[in-house]
């Protein structure tokens, strides 16, 4: 219980419950990162790059760096000694706003007549409008993500052998633990990668971390997927008609809308959890016992 309320703690730590006052205390050319909340800079105050992830940010006094937010509306009337990228919010430049570099966002930005932009105003898309394509586009992403984590699961309890009851046995004895420990991986490593992109030497980390998301869900799902069959069938049937049974009751509870998705997401931390808890288990069990004295 106590290791299931650390991770706990530091989960909702990481998802943002911090505090960003430590940036607004001093007036340096520190790197200003903000998970959920505000990210304002005062007038007459400077920070270096600055980072919002989940909230809003006011710009009053001086950015020495490039400014991005990912999930937040930005204002500014200072001035922005490099780029602004906002993925997701909407970019207002109010009367006396400077910005050396481009202005990047997903909508168009409001500019005063009083503002100035050194660089150049350009439009982002961040997600494909499978909407666009209807039934069709529907179909073939559901397709293309059953086909995935199918292949995904068959290699990794083929890979596993042995040590797949283990995943089973930790998901039925330790929920809690996977559960924890799912919703920090889920959530935790995205960010830790997004961070490690603000410093150049964390650039490759980070870009591995992103480019591996995808395949580190899937083994979650995959991993809950072998979870639900071994609980639904009998212990005698083979695994590969066990993984068959949760993979097919999961691929189609994700043809129900929002249903689906809420499924989809229970199952990846789920999985990753237990899968977490599986390998630690393992590697404790594998540890030599003491010689004796």
């Amino acid at each position: 219980m106590r290791r299931l309320m650390m991770v706990a703690i530091f989960t909702l730590t990481l998802l943002g419950l911090a505090t960003p006052a430590w940036a607004q205390d001093g007036q340096g050319a520190d790197e200003f990162v903000v998970l959920s909340g505000r990210a304002d800079v005062p007038e007459g105050e400077q920070v270096g790059d600055l980072v919002v992830f989940h909230g809003s940010s006011t710009v009053d006094g001086t950015v020495n760096g490039s400014l991005t937010a990912f999930d937040a509306p930005v204002s500014i009337s200072g001035m922005v000694n490099g780029d602004v990228v906002v993925f997701n919010g909407q970019v207002e430049l109010r009367d006396g706003a400077e910005v050396t570099g481009d202005v990047v966002s997903q909508r168009a930005p409001t500019v005063a007549e009083g503002a100035t932009i050194g660089g150049e105003t350009q439009r982002i898309q961040t997600n494909f409008n499978w909407d666009g394509f209807g039934w069709a586009g529907r179909l073939a992403w559901w397709l293309a993500i059953s086909v995935s984590t199918l292949v995904i699961g068959l290699v990794l309890l083929w890979l596993a052998g042995r040590g797949a009851p283990r995943i089973v046995e930790a998901g039925r004895t330790r929920i809690g633990p996977s559960i924890g420990w799912g919703l920090l991986a889920f959530f935790g490593l995205p960010i830790l990668a997004i961070i490690a992109l603000v410093t150049i030497v964390g650039i490759p980390l980070g870009l591995g971390v992103l480019a591996a998301l995808g395949l580190i869900y899937a083994l979650g799902y995959s991993a809950a997927a072998w979870f639900l069959g071994r609980q639904i069938l009998p212990a005698q049937t083979g695994w590969v008609l066990a993984f068959l049974a949760g993979w097919a009751i999961l691929r189609v509870l994700a043809l129900v809308p929002v249903l689906g998705g809420l499924v989809g997401f229970a199952a990846s931390v789920f999985g990753l959890g237990a899968l977490i808890v599986a390998i630690w288990r393992a590697r404790t069990t594998a540890r030599p016992a003491p010689a004796p004295a």
